[in-house]
């Protein structure tokens, strides 16, 4: 099942509100392995101790920031990926 956030918007040319769709969040890189290692990384979604605190804070933004750290990292520690 899929839900959309909608978003009002008043029309210019009519005055009403009407529902838009919001921009869809980011989804989580978790994989529910959640086992950090010693350079603080989990080795499941590549992100650091603190980029898994902050992850419900950031914006859609910052989270695609952390999913490019997280996808560098990933082929810094498994170059078969």
């Amino acid at each position: 099942m899929t839900f959309k956030t909608l978003k009002s918007s008043k029309s210019q040319v009519t005055g009403h509100v009407e529902a838009t769709p919001a921009e869809a969040m980011v989804k989580s890189p978790c994989v529910s392995v959640c086992v950090l290692n010693d350079e603080d990384i989990c080795v499941g979604c590549y992100r650091t101790g603190e980029e898994i605190s902050k992850w419900g804070r950031l914006d859609n933004d910052g989270k695609r920031a952390v999913l490019g750290e997280c996808h560098s990292r990933a082929r810094k520690m498994n170059p078969f990926l």
